[in-house]
This record gives C-alpha cells, sequence and structure tokens, in this order.
C-alpha cells in the first residue's frame, strides 16, 4: 500500500513537471545514501529533475552545503541543524526527519563476531582487533566522535588508535572492511546495512548506545520540484521502506515552527 501510495505521487509530479527541468544538489550524511540514491533515480525518471548527490560526513556535508550557494537540500544530523539555526547559518528554511540509525560494528567478510553485549566485552573485543577502522572526527563524523569518547572512557585510547584507519567517512570504513583490510569497522549500522549485512557485528552495548537522527532542510521559497522531492524523502511511504537500507521510521516528535523553521516528522 505505502509503494502504491508513493507510486501515484510521484506520478502525480511527473504529470506537473515543468517544460523546463531543474538539476538539483543535494548534501547528504554517508548514512543516507542507499535510500536518497534510489529516491533521486525514481524522481528523476518520473519528472526529469535531475539530482546532483554529494555524501561526506555529517560535518562535512553541513560545511559544503553552506558553501555552495547554489545547494539545494540538505541531509544531516538534527542536532548539526539545530546547531547552525541558533548560529544564523541556516535560515527561513524547512525541516523533516527522514529516519534513525544507530552506530554499530562491522566484521571483515569471513571473521567471527565479536560478542558486544557489555562494556567489558566491548573493551575486550576493541583490544583483541588486530586492526580498526572509523571515520576522522575532525572531518565532523559523527560517529568517529563518539568513538573516541568511548576508548578515552574504557582507558583504551592509546591502544586502539596505534592500530588504527582514520576513513573520510562510514562509506569509506566499510570499503576497508569489506577488502578485509581491516578486522573492525565503526560506523552506523544503515552504512554496514548499506554495504553488506552480513558483515554486521552488531550495536554499541547500552551503555554507549548511539542514535542519530538524520534531517533534511531546504529553504522555505524552494521550487515547486525542489519542495515535491523534500515531501516526498520525508513521506510515510518513504519511512516504510527504511528498515532495508538500515535505518529506523523517525520514531515521533514534535510538529511546529520555532525560531521562523517549520519541522515535520
Amino acid at each position: 500500500m505505502h509503494r502504491l501510495l508513493a507510486t501515484v505521487f510521484v506520478l502525480a509530479l511527473a504529470a506537473a513537471a515543468p517544460a523546463r527541468a531543474e538539476r538539483l544538489t543535494l548534501y547528504a550524511a554517508a548514512g543516507v545514501k542507499a535510500p536518497v540514491e534510489q529516491l533521486a533515480r525514481d524522481f528523476t525518471d518520473a519528472t526529469g529533475t535531475t539530482l546532483h548527490l554529494v555524501f561526506d560526513t555529517a560535518g562535512a556535508a553541513e560545511r559544503r552545503f553552506l558553501a555552495d550557494p547554489d545547494a539545494t537540500f540538505l541531509v544531516t544530523t538534527r542536532d548539526r541543524i539545530d546547531a547552525a539555526q541558533r548560529k544564523g547559518l541556516l535560515n527561513d528554511g524547512v525541516s523533516a526527519s527522514v529516519g534513525d540509525t544507530v552506530g554499530g560494528f562491522a566484521i571483515a567478510p569471513g571473521a567471527p563476531k565479536p560478542d558486544l553485549s557489555s562494556t567489558d566485552k566491548l573493551r575486550a573485543a576493541l583490544l583483541a582487533a588486530p586492526t580498526i577502522a572509523f571515520s576522522d572526527p575532525a572531518r565532523g563524523a559523527t560517529i568517529g566522535a563518539h568513538f573516541m569518547r568511548v576508548i578515552d572512557t574504557l582507558g583504551i585510547k592509546g591502544e586502539i588508535l596505534k592500530k588504527a584507519t582514520l576513513a573520510a567517512d562510514g562509506v569509506q570504513t566499510m570499503e576497508l572492511v569489506r577488502q578485509g583490510r581491516v578486522a573492525l569497522g565503526v560506523t552506523q549500522v544503515s552504512e554496514i546495512m548499506q554495504s553488506d549485512p552480513a558483515l554486521l557485528a552488531g550495536p554499541f552495548p547500552p551503555q554507549f548506545d548511539l542514535a542519530t537522527r538524520y534531517t533534511l532542510w531546504h529553504k522555505r521559497d524552494a521550487s515547486p520540484s525542489a519542495a515535491a522531492f523534500a515531501r516526498l524523502l520525508a513521506s510515510p511511504a518513504e519511512h516504510a521502506k527504511l528498515a532495508q537500507y538500515g535505518l529506523r521510521a523517525p520514531a515521533a516528535c514534535n510538529t511546529g515552527a520555532t525560531s521562523g523553521v517549520n519541522t515535520t516528522c
């Protein structure tokens, strides 16, 4: 039913598409790469509007969006969008929740899955792994910054960093894992699922759980085509398809306008 509704919606957009199709630019955190790519293909096929997609860490995607005056959409973490609005970097816009994910671990093909169910077992698994990769916190990686705090809390930061590879983002982390170049990868579960679900070892134990909400932002005066794509990306029909990409439909949140910004779920 959800797929049917989405199809009807896209076909309606196609009927209303302008004679001269637009080219929209979207900067996004790598955790939403697969579902956004698929939706963009479907949207282009239906409307003729093309989308230029750029994926990076949550922080780098935000910086690149802000530096591009022609950019249309930003998909990054809810916290980053809220902070940018408070600083006046994102003004007179509309935001909508896309999906939620959690931080987790990936293992090289054929490797046994470590037990990550408790703090002590996580510590043992990290020390036992000969090589580890995670996204560079200096590039605005949400998971990378979280992992640095975790190993600092566990008292093993020095040992882990000696054998760690800093990846550009979660996509590169998963390339290193999939190729067997590192034994353990630390990234968003959505990025693991979109790369190879068989490599998922599991999430962080409860004490270090990391839940991230990805949110879409665009200018309030966006073109009809841009507004249509935004509605589709944040629609219930699209939320229903998130699980196959390792994302959860957004949990209930408050709806309303604050500081001139509309927020929907």
